[in-house]
């Protein structure tokens, strides 16, 4: 993928106003997409922390250290293998609890096994410290994470909305022209579209979609041309 197409696709307003912002990872086999995202006080919240290989972990490392961020949450919108990765280094390396939807505890106990599946081996992880709820509030500096609660790609799929900013990290829920997997253990088409149509369809159309793999989109591109949604 080209790194200046990718840049560009991902361009978006400073989270919280001037001096905050996003930034997006693109880790480990599965092409998984990790976020840093931070405000003008500094603080930021790591989501989906995929990093898999220890350079994977050092280039986020270094751009936190380098931007004088304070990591003060560990986030995660579904707890599949690939999304998981780097949660138990991230865990350590920042001394952060680590919250998700308990929907997805199945998938944190396995995570070995499907990592396996893939042919790609893992450590353990261990189950999150707090469990996120449809409707939470998520806060760092002077930004809130409102949690939605989109299950059919996986039980717990969630997704952060940030209103002021117009940001939503949708994970595997909504791709660009696409939606996520539902063929998986705790998947359901119906669900999945029901709860896209009825969650996220109904955001402000300039809404810039940060999704799980791939480039980014918009909530109005979606409704518009997605096909498995018009």
């Amino acid at each position: 993928m080209n790194d200046n197409n990718e840049h560009a696709r991902n361009q978006t307003p400073p989270l919280g106003g001037e001096g905050g912002g996003i930034k997006v990872f693109t880790f480990n086999p599965i092409q998984e997409n990790s976020f840093v995202i931070w405000d003008k006080t500094g603080e930021c919240a790591i989501i989906d922390a995929g990093c898999y290989k220890s350079y994977e972990f050092e280039k986020l490392d270094s751009f936190i250290k380098s931007n004088n961020l304070k990591p003060v949450k560990l986030i995660n919108t579904h707890c599949h293998f690939d999304h998981i990765m780097g949660v138990e280094q991230c865990r350590e390396a920042y001394k952060l609890k680590w919250e998700a939807h308990s929907g997805d505890a199945f998938w944190v106990e396995n995570a070995q096994k499907q990592g396996a599946m893939f042919g790609i081996p893992m450590q353990p992880v261990s189950k999150p410290d707090t469990d996120l709820k449809d409707g939470d509030k998520v806060s760092f500096g002077n930004t809130l994470l409102e949690v939605i609660h989109v299950p059919g790609h996986s039980p717990g799929s969630i997704c952060f909305y940030n209103e002021a900013s117009k940001i939503l990290i949708a994970g595997d829920v909504l791709f660009r022209g696409s939606i996520g997997r539902t063929d998986l253990p705790g998947g359901n088409y119906k669900t999945l579209i029901t709860g896209i149509k009825s969650k996220l369809l109904v955001l402000p159309g300039e809404v810039k979609v940060y999704p799980g793999h791939g480039p980014a989109t918009t909530i109005v591109e979606e409704r518009n041309d997605n096909p498995f949604l018009i």
